[in-house]
Parts: C-alpha cells; structure tokens; sequence
C-alpha cells in the first residue's frame, strides 16, 4: 500500500506542476496583452500574476476609407445609393413598385393616425373634457385621465410626424 501511495504522489505533483511550468508569461500593457518579453520591457508592461490569460484576437476596424461619391442619374438628380455586397439586385420597375407600395401603406396609416388625432382632440376638448362616472366626486380621477390624454395626444403627433419623414424619404412619384 505504501509502495502505490510512493509511486502515486510524484506522478500527481508531476501532473499538477508541469502545465504551470509551461505556461508563457503574460504581460499587461494597457488594454493589451503580451507574451513577448522584448516587447513588455520597452512599453514598461507589468506581468500579469494569478491565474490563466485567455486573449482573443478581434477584428481590427479599417481606417476611414475616401469612397468617390456616388454618380447620380442624370435624368433623375438622385445620387445612385450602394448595396451591400452580396444583395441581390433589384431592377427599376420592381423598385418603383416597391416604393409605390410602401408609399401607399404609409399613407394609409398617416390617414388613420391623423384620425385618430382629430379624435383624440375632440375628447380632449382643449384641456377639458367631460367628467365621467366616478370623476365627479374624485377630481384626481379626472385630472389622472387628463393627463394620459394629453400624452396620448403627444404620442400620436409624434407618430404622424415619423410617418411623415418617412414618405418624405421615399422617392418623388412618377419617376
């Protein structure tokens, strides 16, 4: 029994101590990392003690790349805009149908929240609108319900303004 625990020991040190003893030194320099030693002595890197480093290389940005400007189409006055590489391509009349459809969807949403706003408004009645029920003896009922129509009111100007941007962007009709 004495002879196994004898040969057990050494071999579970060995194996506990021979990865540490492989392990490269690691300095820190900054935000950056090093094994190399040349390197940490001139930037006055500190060794990095404890446990294991594991550092993994990302992408590094490119720099700021001057990219001649778009050519328009002459007959249109609008600068030609990139795809991705890899989109697929979209032929004229097919994009045209594509802005005709969005276009039209954003009208008729423009017509619902604009509704939707001159109903608002009625209800609301510059600021005072009717009691109702229970408000009549809980004024803070009422000035609680005031409140959330005001902002509905402001969310709904806010929405008819985003949509309105948005049929701005799209292309003129008719080209």
């Amino acid at each position: 029994m004495k002879l196994i625990a004898l040969l057990i020991l050494p071999a579970a040190t060995a194996a506990f101590v021979f990865p540490a003893m492989g392990q490269e030194r690691v300095w820190r320099c900054g935000n950056e990392y090093t094994n190399n030693a040349a390197v940490a002595g001139q930037r006055k890197c500190q060794v990095m003690e404890g446990g294991n480093v594991t550092v993994i290389q990302g992408t590094r940005p490119s720099g700021a790349r001057v990219q001649p400007a778009p050519s328009g189409d002459p007959g249109t006055g609008l600068a030609a805009s990139r795809a991705p590489s890899g989109s697929p391509r979209v032929d004229a009349a097919e994009q045209r149908a594509r802005d005709g459809e969005a276009r039209s969807v954003l009208q008729a949403e423009l017509r619902r929240a604009e509704a939707r706003q001159a109903e608002l408004q009625r209800e609301y009645n510059g600021g005072e609108p009717e009691k109702q029920g229970a408000e009549a003896r809980n004024h803070q009922k009422y000035l609680d319900r005031v409140a959330e129509m005001k902002a509905a009111l402001a969310r709904n100007d806010m929405d008819i303004a985003g949509i309105r941007r948005e049929l701005g962007r799209l292309p003129p009709l008719g080209n």
